[in-house]
């Protein structure tokens, strides 16, 4: 398999920048099911990349979620914000036409170290 040209995240400055995390399962499959089962799915592969960070939701500064249907935006925004706790962190939500492999969503997040 040949080396895809990104980090999972980079510290730089202070900061935690994680790379777009979509709905893929362990297995490396995107997963089935509703848009709730997938928006639970990208905070937990962010969680996971976020601990190999060294740091948590807690520290999280910065938010962008992709989507491809704004249709998505009141399911994908009270998931996501069950994850956080006051001050939330800044956030936009962008509707594009397409995402990798096909996905849905797509969330990158900034935390401060």
């Amino acid at each position: 398999m040949a080396t895809l040209p990104f980090s999972p995240f980079r510290k730089e400055n202070g900061f935690i920048f994680t790379s777009g995390q979509v709905y893929l399962t362990p297995e490396g499959k995107l997963l089935e099911g509703t848009i709730a089962d997938q928006t639970h799915q990208v905070m937990a592969n962010l969680k996971n990349v976020l601990e190999k960070a060294g740091v948590t939701f807690k520290d999280v500064v910065k938010a962008t979620v992709y989507i491809t249907d704004m249709a998505l935006y009141s399911e994908v925004s009270e998931i996501y914000g069950t994850y956080f706790e006051e001050p939330f962190p800044a956030r936009e939500m962008v509707c594009v036409k397409e995402l990798p492999l096909g996905a849905k969503l797509e969330i990158s997040l900034v935390a401060k170290v």
